[in-house]
């Protein structure tokens, strides 16, 4: 027997290696012969870095750059045995590295990320797969973009301030001074967001309140971004702010898409693209997912969703595991989960169900029961 496991994180208790390496040992226990594939995944947003570096044995390098407020912190990406380099734009430019009191997306900023992808430029890249969730930025991108060596001017010439307001006295664009290695690299960003760069459904007004602004910031913002999106046409004629992803990060998917060329796609699709799951996969006999929780966000187009359309697209039967199950959790049942397994066995505080030992242990005893449970009816 041949089990691909493919399992996402148990956020705050196990990683996706964590996890997969537990549901093998329970499948071990019945089949002692099988052939085990644990492929550590992501969707794209937290994680996603370590599931490929650690999934394709390649590692990670440690920089100094500003966080969202402009402070240094030292921050992680990853490089792939390929050279790709895969970068969490929330390890620079995060909502958590922010105490609540400091969120305020008229001042913080998307520099960090872009000197992470100028460092991995100069370090030999030219492939890079980008995950731009759980941003505290409205910067528009321009943080990033200024850190490339991208002219965001003001009336003085000069480079404007940092977040939204440097976005308020933008007046000019160049690229007289973009670092040379850029035009070498393709970008594949990973976002599930579909909204556009501004209005009703764009990034201020959708996202901007979590990060810290009031319904007057907002309505000021939104038209920052909407003069943004008028001098990047200029810059680039076929900028369209509202094409669908635009507002990602907020405004951060504009960015990426109309200044450095950017291919934005599903998380999870891209991820299965970089990790070569799709052969695994095609040769498997039964494919086992999972997360923390799996509910009607799961069926929306989460990892194991998005690994679930895979095996079935070659017919092969999908297991999950979960920590918890919400009580919509059943349209998993449409989406390719043939069933899923809660893994909690006994009445326990969360802090004791999230343990990692207990997770750990909870996970492979239920893997162990539920392949007990196959090895019956194969009899």
């Amino acid at each position: 027997m041949k089990v691909v496991i493919a399992i996402d994180s148990f956020k705050g208790s196990l990683s996706s290696a964590e996890a997969g390496k537990a549901a093998a040992e329970g499948i071990k226990r019945v089949f002692t012969d099988a052939e085990t594939i644990v492929l550590p995944v992501a969707d794209g947003g937290e994680g996603t870095a370590e599931a490929l570096v650690s999934g394709l044995n390649g590692e990670f390098r440690r920089i100094n750059v500003p966080d969202p407020l402009g402070r240094s912190i030292n921050a992680a990406y990853g490089i792939l045995p390929d050279g790709t380099a895969v970068i969490e734009m929330a390890a620079a430019s995060g909502l958590t590295l922010l105490a609540e009191e400091e969120r305020d997306p008229m001042h913080t900023t998307t520099y960090g990320t872009g000197e992470m992808i100028r460092d991995a430029a100069e370090q030999g890249c030219r492939s890079f797969i980008i995950g731009i969730g759980g941003s505290a930025t409205n910067d528009g991108g321009i943080g990033c973009l200024q850190a490339l060596g991208f002219g965001m001017l003001g009336a003085d010439g000069k480079q404007v301030c940092f977040g939204a307001e440097g976005l308020s006295h933008l007046t000019a664009i160049n690229d007289n001074d973009v670092i040379p290695q850029l035009r070498e690299c393709s970008f594949h960003v990973a976002c599930d967001v579909s909204n556009p760069l501004c209005g009703e459904n764009g990034c201020s007004a959708v996202f901007a309140r979590q990060k810290g602004a009031d319904d007057d910031t907002i309505r000021l913002m939104d038209d920052y971004m909407k003069r943004y999106a008028q001098l990047t046409k200029g810059f680039c004629p076929a900028a369209d702010p509202d094409t669908a992803g635009s507002g990602a990060a907020g405004g951060l998917g504009f960015a990426l898409m109309y200044y450095l060329n950017a291919r934005l796609m599903s998380g999870i699709d891209l991820v299965i693209k970089a990790s070569g799951m799709e052969e695994a996969v095609k040769n498997a006999d039964i494919v086992v997912t999972g997360e923390g929780c799996i509910d009607s966000q799961t069926a929306m187009g989460k990892a194991p969703a998005g690994i679930a359309a895979l095996a079935k697209k070659y017919g092969k039967p999908v297991i999950a595991f979960c920590g918890v199950a919400g009580k919509d959790a059943s349209l998993c049942n449409e989406k390719g989960i043939d069933a899923f397994f809660p893994i909690l066995r006994q009445v326990s505080s969360a802090e004791e169900a999230m343990d990692s030992r207990n997770a750990a242990r909870n996970l492979a005893d239920t893997a162990e029961q539920v392949f007990r449970t196959i090895k019956t009816f194969r009899r």
